[in-house]
């Protein structure tokens, strides 16, 4: 979207701020530690992904540790499954959600629950209510407590020889199930209702409701937004966004600026701009590939002039940064990517490329250390 010529330049610098600030780099944005803080922060960002890959720390343990100098994985199954604080399901890639937000997604889900075949084709109704009688009776369980399937050949590398993997997605993906538990990345199932032990379910929140969610979220996590990061894979919303934006910056609650030598529109609330800048000792993160900071490409790229390439899917020979390389923000800036692997059994880990960008100073290397030893002793922490 190109500004109007009423929008406001900005620099680069200021803009950058801004976003960090908003996610907890620039300023703490939760403090403490335990299970309401790790879903107080999970609320603050809007959601934490979860993905399979192993290499390093899973990345849902990872981001949280970014931001949580004193984050323990037990406080994340304490709040997915004592005090039922955040859950799982799908934002743009399945991720932990706050559980106050579970009213956004039940329109999705009665749209699966609509059109189950649309998404499991192989599912059929007397399956899914056969799994969901037998969870109701015995509790959760886990695709390995079913043992009386038919094994059939896998359809993808990705894929189980189980057929009742796909009737437990359908049915988490309706709402049916919900995640009660994990350990490491086997799910444990039950019923949403027993799970969250609801007399009635929330009730589903309406088109208008959903687009003013993922506003806030986005001004929330973002600080300084565009309707592609606030619509990042939901294009077809961008309309409804920016008929509420607009509503906002008439009303003087939002400000249209430009990040300078760009003319992508973005809006921001007035007095984050003017917000005063605490300057504190520079720290630095390894972050995940799945960051809420780098997982928009695009926008990672314009604000901080990084173009991360994520290349476990990448031949050997075509790589840059390698398999698993994770960028380091230092003072403002991605000052690096380390592909590295944690070796489980030496408890170390291991270094496989170091990729600088621009100039290096003793203070920024000796900052980027710092924060391996911290990431090494968060990998083995029980």
């Amino acid at each position: 979207m190109v500004a109007s010529a009423k929008a406001k330049e900005i620099s680069r610098l200021r803009a950058r701020q801004i976003w960090l600030d908003a996610q907890g780099f620039g300023r703490r944005i939760v403090f403490g530690k335990g299970s309401k803080v790790v879903a107080d922060l999970v609320r603050h960002l809007g959601y934490v992904q979860i993905d399979t890959i192993n290499v390093v720390e899973r990345c849902h343990h990872h981001i949280l540790f970014t931001r949580l100098p004193a984050y323990s994985r037990g406080d994340l199954h304490k709040a997915q499954s004592k005090t039922k604080s955040v859950f799982e399901y799908w934002t743009h890639a399945l991720a932990y959600i706050a559980s106050e937000d579970y009213r956004f997604f039940i329109p999705a889900m009665l749209a699966r629950r609509a059109s189950p075949h649309l998404h499991y084709p192989s599912v059929q109704e007397d399956d899914t209510r056969r799994l969901l009688e037998r969870i109701d009776r015995e509790g959760p369980i886990s695709i390995r407590d079913i043992d009386d399937d038919v094994l059939v050949d896998k359809d993808h590398a990705w894929a189980s020889r189980k057929p009742s993997r796909n009737v437990l997605s359908k049915a988490f993906f309706d709402g049916s199930l919900a995640v009660c538990a994990r350990s490491g990345m086997l799910k444990s199932y039950d019923l949403s209702a027993r799970h969250f032990g609801w007399r009635q379910p929330p009730e589903p929140a309406s088109a208008h409701e959903i687009n003013a969610y993922m506003l806030e979220r986005a001004l929330r996590s973002q600080g300084i937004i565009s309707l592609d990061s606030v619509c990042h894979l939901e294009a077809g919303r961008k309309p409804a966004i920016r008929a509420l934006i607009e509503e906002r910056v008439s009303a003087g609650l939002l400000a249209s600026v430009v990040l300078k030598g760009d003319r992508t529109e973005h809006w921001v609330a007035p007095e984050a701009i003017e917000r005063r800048v605490v300057r504190r000792k520079p720290e630095a993160h390894i972050l995940s590939p799945f960051d809420p900071l780098v997982i928009q490409r695009k926008r990672l790229e314009l604000f901080f002039g990084y173009a991360h390439r994520f290349e476990a899917y990448v031949p050997a020979e075509k790589r840059v940064l390698g398999y698993f390389a994770l960028p380091v923000l230092y003072d403002g800036r991605i000052v690096a990517a380390i592909d590295m692997k944690a070796d489980r059994k030496a408890r170390k880990l291991l270094i496989n490329k170091w990729t600088t960008f621009g100039d290096e100073s003793s203070e920024e290397r000796s900052a980027v250390e710092s924060a391996l030893d911290r990431f090494e002793q968060f990998q083995f922490s029980t």
